[in-house]
């Protein structure tokens, strides 16, 4: 029996939640992709699948498979890849995902340019502001944005992701410039709410190479980037923003960085994939490829005045 082809089939199963989706995708007939399943419950003597009208689950024994079989099918696929093509001819379907405000602004653009350069590759994209389990949901690689959780991923830094406090003129001018940042507990703090929780505990440099640590709050707050950069902009509040995501608008003078003498920690933006003894070359290419337009000297960081950092400079007293 083709058990690597019967064990792929029931990872696919798992990835899309139906036997019928699997089916489509590998371009066979529902009951063909059925029989072959029942193959491989027969062949392993345990049952792999709970079916009820609406969704599979995987039982334990099922569970126990998937987690070491998608290991042994991605290296083989990745060793069979890397025997039949040279470094030239990259082919497969690519599967990532990414920071849906960061993925359409800057890695959107640059695909066609990927695809062109790849033609028989084929580019399946989530963009998704969770921080989705790339080996559970199928992914080839995923790209994040921030400080990286401990996990069992392999990461490779794509660019600086430096970030800073901001607010609207117009804020400014009728609730005034915070000297310190004790002072935002009496300004609106606009707060993001992400995968662990509401990030109201905001951290800044002392200038001295200690940490200040302040808690903030407001009346406005989003599991959205986008959103808190439309608030900020439209005067409701001070927010913390990376400078990719606002360099337009501090660029012409919709917004103003706030406490420049206090800095924000800088992070970075990585691809993260998972641990494998063998990459396949589509994901090396890829994160090559956007390693080198993204770079040392990020797309954003090139638009971005000096002087705007210093417009909103406001001596400490």
């Amino acid at each position: 029996m083709d058990r690597v082809g019967d064990l792929s089939l029931f990872l696919r199963v798992l990835d899309l939640g139906s036997i019928s989706a699997a089916a489509r995708s590998l371009d066979l007939s529902v009951a063909v992709a059925s029989q072959r399943l029942k193959r491989l419950e027969r062949d392993l003597g345990v049952r792999l699948l709970h079916r009820t009208t609406r969704q599979l689950h995987p039982t334990p024994e099922g569970a126990a498979l998937a987690e070491r079989g998608r290991v042994l099918v991605e290296d083989l696929e990745a060793l069979t890849d890397g025997l039949r093509q040279s470094a030239t001819d990259i082919t497969g379907t690519l599967r990532v995902t990414m920071s849906a405000s960061f993925g359409r602004q800057y890695v959107s653009p640059l695909l066609p340019e990927f695809l062109d350069l790849h033609p028989r590759v084929k580019l399946s994209v989530n963009l998704n502001d969770q921080m989705l389990d790339l080996v559970g949901s199928g992914f080839d690689l995923g790209i994040r944005v921030g400080a990286l959780d401990d996990s069992g991923l392999v990461a490779r830094k794509l660019a600086t992701n430096r970030r800073v406090l901001c607010a609207s003129p117009a804020y400014l001018q009728q609730r005034g410039h915070p000297r310190t940042p004790a002072d935002l507990v009496a300004h609106d703090c606009l707060l993001l709410v992400g995968s662990h929780g509401r990030q109201d505990v905001w951290r800044f440099g002392d200038g001295s190479g200690g940490e200040i640590t302040q808690r903030v709050a407001g009346r406005f707050e989003s599991n959205l980037g986008e959103l808190l950069r439309d608030a900020v902009v439209a005067g409701l509040g001070i927010a913390v923003h990376s400078i990719w995501h606002v360099h337009e608008e501090l660029r012409a003078g919709q917004l103003q960085v706030v406490l420049p003498d206090y800095p924000i920690a800088t992070t970075g933006i990585h691809a993260v994939m998972p641990q494998r003894r063998l990459v396949p070359p589509r994901v090396r290419a890829f994160v090559d490829f956007l390693a080198e337009r993204l770079g040392e000297d990020p797309p954003w960081e090139r638009t971005m005045l000096p002087a705007h950092t210093e417009t909103a400079r406001h001596p400490r007293g």
